[in-house]
């Protein structure tokens, strides 16, 4: 089973969900020079976030080259349960993507 590269922690309190989520990526800007040949590094970082609750989005968030690395994101939404499913998913900009699901707590 390979590795995720999200991890997610949602914790519900009365009506209001906590999601915590912290992603795997070298978010490169493209204006970075590699060190040892004195080149660019290529744009690499991811362009959009989208946290599901239940199948329904909850957040979609457009992302550009400026966020740091393996970047951390913590939102709040109305409503959600103990047991109920919050999915998250990234894509940037080379076409890769991730997907990681957790359950409330």
């Amino acid at each position: 089973m390979a590795k995720s590269s999200i991890k997610i922690r949602a914790k519900a309190k009365k009506d209001v969900t906590t999601v915590k989520a912290l992603m795997t990526h070298p978010m490169e800007t493209g204006g970075r020079k590699d060190k040892k040949t004195g080149k660019l590094i290529p744009a690499h970082y991811i362009q959009e976030v989208v946290c599901k609750h239940n199948g329904a989005t909850v957040l979609t968030a457009n992302w550009s080259g400026g966020v740091s690395k393996n970047p951390y994101v913590s939102f709040k939404f109305g409503g959600g349960a103990k047991g109920d499913s919050v999915e998250i998913t990234w894509s940037d900009n080379k076409g890769g993507s991730g997907t990681q699901t957790a359950k409330i707590k």
